[in-house]
């Protein structure tokens, strides 16, 4: 939705609200994509929300829960009768329950499953019991599932009377007697099969599957690399235990790929505002992502000094040397950052495996290298536009030269040694590679300086 369409929707939701005219209102919404009107209502006054949430049909009203926090989740709930949030709750898919529910204390998570029917209300206890981030958290078990030994005909009319309540049944999974996945067939391959076939028969058993207790990271990458709508989750034994559907799956692309950027601009997704966070909280949260890493780079700037006070007769010897140390700094720190963010993607794609780790070095280094020669030769022509003698001008080029190059190589180790020893590549964050890069380029700036000098 773009803003000036958000605007729009909310002034007139206000000016309804104001005007007190709730059958317009209730008629507006119903026009509304519930995307839209979760957005609405996270900028209204609680006392608001609840009136407009309250004018919503069951079916509205669930697809409205599923897009908001959590915490808005429970307000909204509050505010309902018995009645409805038992009609509510019962129409939402249990994934989506679990979700809300686990970012809110347990005695709240009690209040609300209490009003789930005995089934509904196992299962998600269930899903619960699993680690956050991890496929059992994930899943749900409103999923369709046949016996092999059924017929078709058979099949088809089980699917008939389970299907209404089933996430999605584009995949119809198939189990043994031991409830073991041994297949899956589509909706299409179920209806084009002759009736008196059986199910065993037309399935596919090349199955593709994730473990109850896989990373959420794993599982995104899994769907996103077989185009699949839906993924089975089965435990160590095989036993179909719920399945992880798509909308779920992009949501975790979307948490992860947030996660990354945060880390690689040395902060933390605890900086994400919350609509109901005070200024206090919303600083706490920023100070307390931002200032290790900025602790780290404070010792790297100690470190660059001290790297600094062993070359002080260089630099008094020609004080014209001072004048480029920002732009080799910042020239280095650019090409590291540029090198680490397409490494730590790559891993991230899984394109990096094997021959293919020596590849992506092999690929940096050169880039920087080339790039390197391009720059030095700017910056030695403008060293001399500068009116620096000649030999500062040489010093300055080739530093710039090999400090690029160093800084690609940097750029690319740095992700692929963290990956190595299990830590995330996104560590390797700006912060961190411009400060390695920073002490390196220093060194080899000075050092080459010092060398000449001494020669001349």
């Amino acid at each position: 939705m773009s803003i000036m369409k958000f605007y729009e929707y909310l002034s007139n939701v206000e000016r309804f609200l104001e005007n007190r005219q709730d059958l317009e209102l209730h008629n507006y919404l119903e026009n509304m994509h519930a995307a839209d009107i979760a957005e609405v209502l996270e900028n209204l006054e609680e006392e608001d929300q609840k009136l407009v949430f309250g004018l919503l049909t069951d079916e509205l009203a669930t697809e409205v829960l599923e897009e908001v926090s959590s915490e808005d989740f429970s307000t909204l709930l509050k505010a309902l009768s018995y009645e409805k949030k038992v009609a509510i709750l019962d129409l939402m898919s249990q994934d989506d329950i679990v979700d809300k529910l686990s970012e809110l204390p347990e005695s709240r998570q009690r209040e609300i499953i209490a009003f789930l029917d005995y089934e509904d209300a196992a299962d998600v206890k269930e899903l619960l019991i699993f680690e956050e981030y991890t496929a059992g958290r994930l899943m749900t078990k409103d999923y369709v599932s046949i016996q092999k030994d059924y017929s078709i005909y058979y099949a088809i009319e089980t699917l008939r009377a389970i299907a209404p309540d089933a996430e999605t049944i584009y995949y119809i999974y198939v189990t043994d007697d031991l409830e073991r996945l041994v297949g899956v067939i589509s909706l299409r391959e179920l209806i084009v099969s002759a009736p008196n076939r059986s199910v065993a028969s037309v399935m596919n058993e090349n199955l593709i599957t994730v473990n109850v207790n896989d990373d959420q990271e794993e599982v995104a990458k899994i769907v996103s690399k077989y185009d699949l709508l839906a993924i089975p989750v089965i435990d160590d034994n095989d036993v179909l235990r719920g399945i992880i559907t798509i909308d779920d799956v992009l949501d975790i692309i979307e948490e992860e790929a947030t996660e990354d950027i945060y880390k690689f601009a040395g902060s933390s997704d605890e900086e994400v505002y919350e609509n109901d966070a005070t200024l206090f909280e919303r600083v706490k949260n920023s100070v307390k992502s931002r200032l290790p890493w900025l602790i780290i780079t404070i010792f790297g700037g100690l470190l660059s000094a001290t790297v600094l006070t062993h070359f002080q007769s260089t630099i008094s010897a020609n004080a014209s040397l001072a004048l480029f140390m920002p732009l080799l700094a910042g020239m280095g720190g650019n090409v590291g950052t540029q090198s680490s963010t397409i490494t730590v993607r790559n891993i991230a794609l899984h394109e990096i495996e094997g021959s293919g780790i020596f590849r992506t070095l092999i690929h940096e280094v050169s880039v920087g290298l080339f790039v390197g020669i391009v720059c030095s030769v700017i910056v030695g022509i403008a060293a001399l536009i500068m009116k620096t003698e000649y030999h500062i001008a040489f010093i300055v080029g080739i530093s710039m030269w090999a400090n690029m190059a160093t800084a690609a190589t940097i750029g690319t180790i740095v992700p692929l040694v963290f990956k190595k020893i299990g830590v995330d590549p996104a560590v390797a964050s700006a912060p961190f590679i411009t400060t390695t890069i920073d002490l390196t380029g220093l060194s080899i700036y000075f050092t080459l300086a010092t060398l000449m000098m001494a020669r001349m």
